[in-house]
């Protein structure tokens, strides 16, 4: 009775290599940035979960979710910062300079809250 679970190995030398790979729904998955350092974060600081999700095949998943929630989330505060901060598109038309001093003030901000919030969770 053949298990879909089970590790097929090659000989290589004196040692037996599993062959491994990706199951197909993970091998169309692309993480940025954000997926990306969760992952990591995971790696180092939670292994728990990172070995648990990677044994059940739903790391990359898990990540890609948190990218597109990070994406989201960004957007949204980018948005409510703008409007709080009276950023306007008259601003940027009478002072580039500063309307793009302020637009970067509020997306690192923006970057800070979400990695704290959502990267490192």
């Amino acid at each position: 009775m053949s298990n879909k679970n089970s590790i097929s190995y090659r000989r290589v030398g004196d040692y037996n290599i599993p062959n491994l790979r990706l199951p197909p729904e993970e091998v169309n998955v692309r993480l940025g940035k954000w997926g990306m350092l969760h992952k990591t974060y995971l790696e180092k600081h939670n292994k728990v979960l990172f070995n648990t999700l990677l044994i059940q095949d739903k790391l990359y998943q898990h990540c890609a979710e948190i990218e597109n929630q990070t994406r989201d989330m960004l957007n949204t505060l980018v948005e409510q910062m703008k409007e709080a901060e009276d950023i306007t598109e008259q601003l940027k038309e009478e002072n580039q300079l500063e309307w793009v001093r302020r637009i970067q003030n509020i997306e690192a901000r923006a970057n800070e809250i979400v990695y704290e919030e959502l990267i490192l969770s």
